[in-house]
């Protein structure tokens, strides 16, 4: 008897943790007060800033030369095999990425470079032009937020870069 009450006992619990995670869930970016594009089942947040962990606006500020430089470093250890500052590679130009996108979809777009050549209208465009998907490095939001601030640093003109 006291055997089977503990299996109740353990089968109760279990019953009310995946009712509990059931109903919490994930949360999700997809806002209920935010309509969402039919076309693409996105928020205007999303088709704006990517999806991502990044799920509120960056402003960038001034600027800030210690994250720029912590920014470079992270940039040349994890994106250097497939993106140029400057040109066209594997991937596209990192220079003047900021004039094209916002800083929270270059955050979330090197953060969750799956979901976002999956989903993402944009991201999806980037995989059929460069026909490689970005690889998921592991960046964390600081880090993110610094290669933002280096991507800051890097002037483009029409004489150094080729095929953009």
């Amino acid at each position: 008897m006291k055997i089977m009450n503990q299996n109740l006992t353990i089968l109760i619990s279990l019953l009310l943790l995946m009712t509990i995670h059931a109903c919490g869930g994930e949360s999700s970016q997809k806002s209920d007060s935010e309509p969402v594009n039919e076309e693409s089942g996105l928020t205007n947040f999303q088709l704006e800033h990517g999806i991502g962990p990044v799920t509120e606006e960056v402003e960038l500020g001034e600027f800030d030369p210690q994250l720029a430089a912590e920014g470079e470093e992270v940039f040349k250890a994890k994106c250097t095999a497939c993106h140029r500052p400057t040109e066209r590679y594997i991937g596209p130009a990192s220079g003047e990425i900021l004039n094209r996108r916002s800083p929270t979809y270059v955050m979330n777009m090197i953060m969750n470079p799956d979901e976002m050549t999956r989903e993402h209208p944009e991201g999806k465009k980037l995989l059929q032009e460069y026909m490689s998907p970005m690889p998921y490095q592991n960046v964390t939001v600081e880090q993110a937020r610094a290669i933002v601030e280096y991507f800051r640093t890097i002037e483009m003109t029409d004489e150094n870069v080729t095929n953009q």
